[in-house]
């Protein structure tokens, strides 16, 4: 057997009613779904069920899979001791899933555990399950910080691992949607959160599962949702499986998306392999993105790609970008890059994470391309927060170079533009700088914080102030 059906769900603690005590009557259309889930996966006899959580342990390079035999858990933290849980885990189908894993290269495993009892994101869709269903197994695993992709890939290993034990496998992917739907809700408002819960049910309901890589990191933070990598994962466990689709019921009364779907497992279809598809994509943006670099970028890419695979460092000389046995010896770079001297950012990025950056305040060369050519080195391989870049990454990194204007003191934050401005932090020795135009950062109070805690300090300590301009060039 294989994955022989599919559900996404949502796990707000209210809707169990020895929580809510009587609000989950609020959420009516979402009691509903889950009692059509609940009774569709009783039709449907697992022998386990695959339940991806984002408030399972969680880290953000290592996919966690909950080990031993059996949990238990309870609502205790929601005052409702008494509803409680025990699950008895399938350690077969763990087994597999780690050493499918392990063959592609996915970090993932049962190590690491920091708590072994079961989360509400596991527990809210059992509440209901176990109503109808209960001889069963059960595999919890967590989220992670790695890309899309490698969720996407976790969900190929959960299915192949479900065929090759011939085991009869539901998966739920739990997971709310936006926190940020109404002013007056305990997130507050964005405009990302609606135009979130929008664009993911339909995507969702239409089990157009390759649009679910169109959601750029920034935009799924800044609409402050929590499922989408577990509905990822959902959608590579159903890869190149043709389904029936039924999109059941969205509601946001308390200002969180809950969204449900589910998903008839019909037969083998080799179009639905959104995975393939999403690369062939990708390289296609990728080619074309880099023969629009202008020259900066170019720089950057040529600096990097040099060092990763000879181990050599460009120079500057006689106007010339030159180093021994590179194809571009004796590249003549532009008076703009020779003549002027700046501070310098170099970016890189890869399947839409961060992958490195390092740069200077003020300029610390001679000229502004011999700026660029030494923090590139530096931001592919220097990066404390990061391995340094192999050759193997090459082809997916994507490049940016922020050229740094002149720096003016202000008084307060209310000269600071999060858009416009980049901002500087200083108290006493110690400093911090953060980039202008993130998509992540909305607020200046924001923008200040997080060049704080890049300086180790306290933003209580009122450091002083400068704000800058940037030149991006991507």
């Amino acid at each position: 057997m294989a994955i022989v059906g599919a559900f996404m769900v949502p796990h707000p603690p209210l809707i169990v009613h020895e929580i809510g005590r009587g609000e989950e009557n609020k959420i009516a259309a979402s009691v509903a779904s889950y009692e059509i889930v609940a009774k569709k996966i009783a039709e449907l006899a697992p022998e386990t069920i695959v339940i991806t959580s984002p408030h399972a342990t969680l880290y953000a390079d290592y996919f966690h899979i909950s080990p031993g035999a059996e949990a238990s858990g309870s609502f205790s933290r929601f005052d409702a001791p008494n509803v409680r849980f025990r699950v008895t885990y399938d350690e077969q189908l763990v087994a597999s899933i780690c050493e499918e894993a392990a063959e592609f290269g996915i970090a993932a495993g049962t190590k690491g555990e920091r708590d072994k009892s079961l989360d509400h994101g596991t527990m809210v869709p059992l509440y209901f399950i176990n109503n109808y269903c209960a001889d069963y197994k059960v595999v919890r695993i967590g989220l992670s910080g790695q890309s899309y992709k490698n969720h996407y890939m976790l969900g190929k290993c959960i299915k192949r691992a479900a065929e090759k034990t011939k085991k009869r496998v539901v998966f739920v992917a739990s997971g709310d949607l936006s926190h940020v739907l109404k002013a007056d809700g305990p997130y507050g408002f964005r405009e990302e959160g609606p135009q979130y819960d929008e664009r993911i049910m339909k995507v969702m309901g239409d089990a157009d599962f390759g649009k679910l890589f169109s959601f750029s990191l920034d935009f799924c933070e800044n609409a402050a949702e929590c499922g989408h990598r577990s509905f990822v994962i959902m959608a590579g466990a159903l890869d190149c499986t043709a389904v029936r689709a039924q999109k059941l019921s969205h509601e946001s009364t308390f200002g969180v998306g809950y969204g449900f779907c589910m998903y008839d497992v019909l037969a083998y279809d080799e179009r639905r392999n959104f995975l393939t598809q999403y690369e062939a994509f990708e390289r296609s943006e990728l080619d074309a993105r880099k023969n629009n670099e202008d020259e900066y970028v170019r720089l950057a890419r040529a600096t990097i790609e040099t060092y990763v695979k000879t181990g050599k460092t460009l120079c500057v000389r006689n106007g010339k970008v030159v180093c021994d046995d590179a194809p571009f010896n004796g590249w003549k770079l532009s008076c703009e890059l020779l003549n002027n001297r700046a501070g310098a950012f170099v970016s890189l990025k890869k399947d839409g994470m961060l992958r490195g950056c390092i740069g200077t305040i003020a300029t610390t060369c001679s000229s502004l391309a011999e700026e660029i050519i030494a923090n590139a080195v530096s931001a592919a391989t220097r990066d404390p927060r990061f391995p340094a870049v192999t050759e193997r990454e090459l082809p997916f990194l994507v490049y940016s170079v922020d050229v740094l204007g002149g720096a003016e003191k202000i008084a307060s934050k209310d000269e600071l533009d999060v858009k416009r401005f980049g901002v500087i932090v200083t108290k006493g020795t110690r400093r911090g700088l953060l980039l202008p135009n993130l998509e992540s950062v909305n607020t200046v109070e924001e923008q200040i914080d997080i060049a704080c805690r890049k300086a180790g300090i306290n933003a209580a300590e009122n450091p002083d102030l400068e704000r800058f301009e940037v030149v991006r060039h991507y």
